[in-house]
């Protein structure tokens, strides 16, 4: 294994981890799980078991990422971000496995067909999600288990369903606040009745007071 691990992360003796992987201190990788090369992953995350990590994904620092996820190439997951088991990351809209003569395999490079995902600091993203190519998942933002997202999801806001639409917005605790049937025209003041976090809302646009 000739990857970068700092001293104290840990590697399941099952797990399989590529050349020029680098695995920040405290991290922990789990029974059989898959990290390609060139893969960039932080401190203090835990990398959950049969989970698969592409070449060339960016993982922050303390990211949580359960059983068997995946994570292809051209994702981004900024700190703190929690990944729930079951779910599939994408990043072509329009895959083909050949040539449209059917003569040839594509390659699975990387080329103007493949869309960067990136998820912000903080986010949940629920069990068994599929996460659309060319999107952003907000700060602290949820997606309900079993949400299709196929648009980007704004800061703080709960989405759910399929296609996922929002319906909702979360503290940083995770606690939802309130309820809404239209975002984009929903203005209001809001404390979290958990933590006590005060955030201001304009037109769907949520902020931290």
């Amino acid at each position: 294994m000739n990857a970068q691990l700092a001293q104290d992360a840990f590697v399941h003796p099952t797990a399989i981890v590529e050349e020029n992987v680098e695995i920040g201190a405290g991290t922990r990788v789990w029974d059989n799980a898959h990290i390609r090369h060139s893969a960039r992953i932080g401190e203090g995350c835990i990398i959950g078991e049969k989970s698969y990590i592409a070449y060339g994904v960016s993982i922050g620092n303390r990211v949580k990422i359960n059983a068997f996820v995946y994570i292809c190439t051209a994702v981004t997951i900024l700190d703190g971000v929690m990944i729930s088991a079951g779910t599939v990351f994408t990043n072509d809209r329009f895959p083909r496995a050949t040539t449209p003569d059917l003569l040839r395999l594509r390659s699975s490079d990387p080329d103007e067909e493949t869309l960067a995902t990136v998820v912000r600091e903080g986010a949940t993203i629920g069990a068994h999600c599929t996460i659309g190519c060319g999107i952003e998942i907000g700060r602290f933002a949820m997606a309900g288990m079993g949400a299709l997202v196929t648009k980007s999801v704004p800061d703080f806001h709960l989405v759910i369903g399929a296609p996922a639409r929002s319906v909702a917005v979360v503290c940083r605790c995770g606690k939802p606040m309130l309820r809404f049937d239209d975002p984009a025209s929903f203005t209001a003041n809001v404390v979290c009745a958990h933590c006590g976090l005060a955030y201001a809302i304009r037109d769907g646009v949520v902020s931290e007071s």
